[in-house]
């Protein structure tokens, strides 16, 4: 199986992508000739066949001239056939009529996409976004995972100055492990190196301030230009995790890069089990660095979509989930009687278009061992595959086809490719070709293996489409409510999180071999969580200023607008907090909530944790002479459980906003109603009158009603807007007794 062979008869498929991918502008010559591209599908299996002669001997055909020399730009002859050359309208007309010219069209130039994760969200390459480069040089993002490769081209250092004179840090990577002017600093807390062996430190680490690297993809797949938010930006990595994250790692990685001078802390790591803060290791350490100005991204977990398996919970730290952008990779299954199913699946292998026979379920266990084995199993079990029960003379060389699957069994097994059905909402890599079919086109597919003589399928290679629908958040994101602080919305922001392109290690292969690839694919809230923290090290570098809670407060405030897309708690503000993030609007939000140490150390006071309580997570003594109720903190969203559905109620929720648009504006308030729900929305002052640049206004939202929807939360969004900046708040009331999911 070549993972990167010639496209043969999946090569009909290039024709949209060579007219993607080959050019703009219309080019002319003296003689009033455009240059076309003569696609001619798939190279002939001749030996004698010489593609270069072929192409030119048609060329004079049409031209109907002695000497064709300057006409002919380039022949394609290794993975497909067809050439470029200039012709007049009359030539072109001629080659279409050429037996095996299976199109022709003009070349065109367009840009190369990127890996469309930061096109998406508005984040342009070049020029085409606003930065202060000297700034971005000076900001550093401390990277807490499994390691990093610092040999990967997304961390080289050419055009990198030395190191930001803020920087204390060392570069403690180990043996053979070098840093520089881009990755700049390298720690590990166990034996061995700062090395990436999983993939995922060096994966995170390119997502939020990679270089710009074009040409990237993988197999193929996704070809583009990988990049991080803040490109210009350092990187120093903390290998917290070897096999395992472990507490003490994560506690020492925070106590050395707060001293070490990171600006932003990225760290897609958690548990399934929800801790009180002062034993949550993450929330204790992001306290100090927050203390120190340095504001922690944190992945809200993959637990979804149970309600209140979010277990990434402190107001101190920004909570991000994971949504769809605006591609996704599909495989796409050929049947025998041509019809074409469009499954998910990160496929890499290039089968060349051939048909393979299929076997499905009962039909893999005929041996004596497997038919004593079917006996035990239910049929639905059979159909699923269960690998005990499926004989291997069976299945190789064939199509394994099942109700659930195991692809490493499949691999085993000697299965050419796999075909099973698929109700997740992402794709994966797997060790061999792969299609997973929703529901109804697994039916459809069952069907025609049913009725089929000899049924047959080809799995074709994934490719990228892509779509303009809104996004919405992934099955796996881990969902609210907060069940520590009620009153906290989490999780805070959503952020693209599936198959995103992005650096990998050398020594985690995709596969089931020891295949070395530069660049994978991934899904999780892991790689929602880099985007963010990428964001935050964007907005920093216009506002270098700023407090840890003003960045959040404005990469809150401007997050799109998202809808509930199912009536459940699951699909609300629960999954997506205050929406999706949008990093261009964050650099100028109009008004922010603001923070400090010593309010989350009232509002822990409020929580009515003692003094040694509150010491485990300040690191410092306090008395509790000031509290705040959760409700009443000045977080950039407002939520308040209520003990009961049946019920009329009333809650308060006191707000200050800082100016930071322009001075001498007004912004006047609006309240929108979501999810079709019947609140009394009230705010005082309804206007606010800033004069000057970091003016503080307070204002107080009173919301009532009465009978609540015990399966969804009642909601609304606030905004503040003074013809130009629109400063948004959800406000979410609910009720509802929720616990975490079991962890067994």
């Amino acid at each position: 199986m070549a993972r990167r062979g010639a496209f043969s008869s999946l090569l009909s498929g290039l024709l949209v992508l060579l007219f993607l991918i080959l050019v703009s502008a219309v080019t002319y010559d003296h003689q009033d000739k455009q240059v076309y591209i003569i696609y001619m599908g798939s190279l002939p299996s001749r030996v004698d066949y010489t593609p270069m002669s072929h192409h030119m001997s048609i060329l004079q055909e049409v031209a109907r001239e002695s000497s064709i020399e300057g006409r002919l730009l380039r022949s394609y002859k290794r993975s497909f056939n067809g050439f470029a050359a200039r012709l007049t309208e009359s030539e072109r007309e001629r080659i279409a009529d050429i037996e095996g010219v299976v199109s022709v069209f003009p070349n065109k130039k367009l840009k190369l996409q990127t890996t469309a994760s930061w096109d998406f969200m508005g984040l342009k390459e070049g020029k085409g976004t606003k930065r202060n480069p000297s700034v971005e040089s000076d900001t550093i993002i401390g990277v807490f995972d499994g390691g990093i490769w610092p040999e990967s081209e997304s961390f080289t250092d050419k055009g990198f100055g030395p190191p930001p004179k803020k920087w204390k840090g060392i570069c403690a990577g180990g043996k053979n492990f070098t840093c520089n002017n881009k990755l700049i600093g390298a720690r590990h807390y166990s034996p061995g190196d700062a090395r990436d062996s999983s993939g995922h430190g060096t994966h995170t680490a390119s997502i939020a301030a990679g270089n710009a690297v074009a040409n990237t993809s993988f197999f193929g797949i996704g070809t583009g230009t990988v990049r991080g938010a803040v490109p210009a930006s350092r990187i120093a990595a903390y290998r917290v995790c070897a096999g395992e994250c472990r507490d003490d790692a994560i506690l020492s990685a925070f106590d050395d890069a707060i001293a070490d001078g990171v600006d932003i802390i990225t760290i897609s790591i958690g548990d399934i089990s929800v801790y009180p803060f002062e034993k949550d290791p993450i929330a204790i350490g992001a306290f100090h660095a927050m203390s120190k100005g340095i504001l922690t991204v944190n992945a809200a977990g993959n637990t979804g979509p149970d309600t209140a398996s979010i277990t990434s919970l402190a107001p101190w730290m920004l909570t991000v989930a994971a949504s769809t952008a605006n591609r996704e990779f599909v495989s796409k299954v050929v049947l025998g009687d041509g019809k074409t199913l469009v499954g998910k699946s990160v496929n890499g292998f290039d089968l060349k278009g051939k048909k393979f026979p299929l076997v499905y379920g009962k039909s893999a266990a005929s041996s004596p061992s497997q038919v004593e084995c079917a006996k035990q199993l239910s049929t639905q079990e059979i159909q699923d595959c269960t690998p005990d029960c499926l004989d291997a003379s069976l299945v190789k060389g064939k199509i394994l086809v099942c109700n659930r699957f195991f692809p490493y069994v499949a691999y085993k097994k000697g299965a050419v490719a796999a075909i099973f059905e698929d109700d997740l909402d992402w794709a994966q890599i797997n060790g061999l070709p792969v299609s997973g079919l929703q529901e109804d086109d697994f039916e459809s597919f069952l069907s025609y293996i049913k009725s089929a003589k000899s049924p047959e399928a080809a799995v074709l290679k994934s490719e990228a489409i892509f779509y303009k629908t809104a996004p919405k958040v992934l099955s796996f994101s881990s969902r609210g409510p907060n069940i520590i602080v009620a009153d906290i919305l989490k999780p805070d922001v959503t952020a693209p999180g599936l198959e995103i392109l992005a650096a990998n290690s050398p020594k985690a292969s995709p596969f089931y071999d020891t295949t070395c690839v530069k660049y994978s694919v991934e899904s999780g809230t892991s790689m929602s969580c880099p985007h963010v923290a990428g964001i935050a090290a964007y907005i920093k570098t216009f506002h270098p200023k700023w407090s840890p809670s003003m960045i959040k407060s404005a990469i809150m405030t401007t997050a799109w607008s998202m809808n509930a897309s199912q009536s459940d708690y699951a699909s609300t503000e629960f999954a997506y907090g205050a929406g999706h993030v949008d990093p261009i609007a964050a650099t100028n939000p109009g008004l922010v909530y603001d923070l400090t140490k010593g309010d989350y150390i009232a509002f822990l006071c409020g929580m009515n944790y003692n003094k040694t309580t509150v010491k485990l997570i300040s690191g410092e003594a306090v008395t509790c002479t000031e509290k705040i109720s959760p409700r009443n903190l000045n977080y950039p969203s407002m939520s308040a459980k209520l003990s009961g559905s049946n019920i009329s109620f009333t809650v308060t929720f006191n707000r200050t906003v800082t100016n930071v648009g322009t001075p001498n504006s007004t912004y006047k308030s609006k309240v929108v109603l979501n999810h079709g729900t019947k609140l009394n929305v009230k705010v005082s002052p309804s206007v606010l009158s800033m004069n000057s640049m970091n003016e503080k206004q307070s204002f107080t939202v009173t919301v009532s009603g009465s009978e609540l929807h015990s399966e969804l939360p009642s909601s609304a969004n606030l905004i503040w807007s003074d013809g130009t900046h629109n400063v948004k708040s959800p406000i979410v009331v609910y009720t509802g007794d929720f616990s975490p999911p079991s962890s067994s």
